[in-house]
């Protein structure tokens, strides 16, 4: 079972003494408010303290802190980041990555907090709710990757299966064709037949010239009858 929030409450009421040769009136002003529940007003306070300092640990630490208790852990998460080259020479370096870790928890992305917690436990490796929280996170990463894996092969394996149906799709559609293709009639005809048909076609086209030949006859006689 995972712990948080722990060292982000506990170094936002501590900050005046760890950081003393920073720390800001509006520091200060925002960790009474951050011990009473007041986030938001904490919050202004710590941010007026990053217009006079931008660099200052303290105020980019417990405004991280804010943010977290706000549940806007993508913010939290940025202010850590402003004060990440500091933390190792800070005298706060695993409490910084602990703080970064579980932000990263609340954000769900697991390799960022197996890192976090990593760092953690490399400066303090007695500290036991990083290792709770290591594992935590690492169990998380692990059953992310073996369900990535296996959405992976479900895909692969679908890919197979469209490919097979395409291709046989693609077969029923060409043996179809080839079914509907005309095939040539085989017409056996004996000289005398084909010397009768060619023998009725023309008396056929000679019929139908006579008949053509009497109708224009036939209109010429009216026409010559017709009082103009």
């Amino acid at each position: 079972m995972r712990r948080g929030l722990m060292i982000f409450l506990l170094l936002a009421v501590c900050l005046v003494q760890a950081f003393a040769q920073i720390d800001r009136a509006e520091v200060r002003s925002g960790n009474r408010k951050f011990a009473k529940g007041n986030f938001r007003d904490a919050a202004v306070e710590y941010m007026r303290a990053l217009d006079k300092d931008s660099t200052s640990f303290a105020a980019n630490y417990n405004l991280a802190s804010v943010h977290y208790r706000l549940g806007d852990y993508e913010s939290a998460t940025e202010a850590l980041g402003h004060i990440k080259d500091f933390a190792p020479e800070s005298g706060h370096c695993s409490d910084y990555y602990f703080n970064l870790g579980d932000a990263a928890i609340a954000r769900k992305q697991w390799q960022e907090a197996v890192d976090a917690f990593k760092q953690c436990l490399i400066a303090d490796p007695g500290n036991l709710e990083a290792k709770e929280n290591y594992i935590f996170a690492k169990k998380h990463l692990e059953n992310q990757d073996q369900s990535q894996q296996n959405q992976n092969q479900n895909q692969d394996s679908q890919d197979n299966q469209d490919q097979n149906q395409d291709n046989q799709d693609n077969n029923q559609n060409q043996d179809q064709n080839q079914n509907q293709q005309p095939q040539a009639a085989q017409v056996n005809v004996s000289p005398e037949q084909a010397r009768q048909m060619l023998q009725a076609m023309q008396d056929k086209e000679r019929k139908t010239q006579e008949k053509v030949e009497k109708s224009k006859a036939a209109v010429g006689v009216k026409q010559n009858d017709k009082n103009w």
